[in-house]
């Protein structure tokens, strides 16, 4: 699907080379509709084989017609899913082209104000839509903020349900987000450092390039928080061994003494004179009854229990 806009947010016709058209975005073009598009806009051929190809993290390259940015961003951020969205933006003078093979989250919201709250130029436009993608890192980072926080009190609570599986996932896929911020903070330096544009689009560059370098700081703030969690969480489990490792020791040594008694007045010896005493059962079990308490009695004063 091919559509276009002109400046007062009207639809134009741009396979008209005359035409006023600002934006001009194709959603999924299939073999005819690239044909138009190749008709109609000098694209080097790298670029369009980079806009087509997917898997292509974020990158600018300046070519003779035009200047070319894959700007590659999260499809679900609230929902801290690994899935991203990508799209790619040819800078012709006068005109912007986006193609993505499926649209993204922020590209219908970004068509509904063109021509309207000063969005009336291709780099406004341009601008409207990098900083739309730059806030999904920013959704990510309150997700994952509330998700962490949730995490430290389970691990707080001791919780045995928490495994460190969970915080090293959580790590892993902060790692991803922070690999793409940065690979999108790189693209924006380049478009603003390279492009010919006027004072005022070069500041709306620098803002959304300002944007993408706050979220790759906050990123980096998250994974030494993540890596805390999960020193915290392996230290508490550690202790809790311990714990556990200190109660069956004061146990067993609770038992030992009771254990060597029992040897003792268990030896096949003919004179053993508490065998043959009539209170000897219950001086035994006395004997056993004092040692195990007493020793209770000491750990836990000792507080080794």
């Amino acid at each position: 699907m091919i559509r276009a806009k002109a400046h007062n947010g009207e639809a134009c016709d741009w396979q008209s080379k005359e035409g006023d058209c600002i934006w001009v975005d194709a959603t999924d073009p299939g073999p005819d509709e690239l044909a138009l598009l190749k008709a109609r806009f000098a694209m080097h051929p790298l670029a369009l084989e980079d806009a087509l190809e997917p898997g292509h993290w974020s990158r600018y390259e300046q070519y003779p017609a035009h200047d070319f940015l894959t700007f590659r961003t999260l499809a679900k951020p609230t929902d801290a899913d690994d899935f991203t969205e990508r799209l790619s933006l040819f800078v012709f003078p006068g005109v912007l082209l986006t193609i993505s093979r499926s649209g993204t989250g922020y590209l219908e919201h970004v068509w509904e104000i063109v021509g309207r709250e000063s969005v009336n130029t291709a780099l406004e436009v341009a601008y409207e839509l990098l900083d739309e993608g730059a806030q999904t890192f920013f959704k990510y980072i309150a997700s994952f903020e509330d998700g962490l926080d949730a995490a430290e009190e389970s691990v707080f609570e001791q919780r045995r349900e928490h495994s460190p599986t969970e915080v090293f996932e959580r790590k892993h896929r902060l790692a991803q987000v922070r690999t793409l911020a940065s690979e999108a903070l790189n693209a924006v330096m380049l478009l603003n450092r390279h492009i010919n544009v006027e004072r005022a689009d070069q500041i709306r560059l620098h803002d959304v390039q300002d944007t993408l370098n706050r979220a790759t700081q906050r990123l980096d703030s998250l994974r030494d928080s993540v890596r805390g969690l999960l020193d915290l969480q392996l230290t508490l489990q550690n202790q809790r061994m311990n714990e556990v490792m200190r109660t069956l020791a004061a146990v067993s040594t609770v038992f030992l003494p009771l254990t060597f008694l029992a040897g003792v007045w268990g030896m096949n010896y003919q004179l053993i004179p508490e065998l043959h005493w009539k209170y000897g059962y219950a001086f035994a079990w006395g004997c056993f009854l004092l040692v195990g308490v007493a020793l209770a009695i000491y750990f836990k004063r000792r507080r080794w229990w």
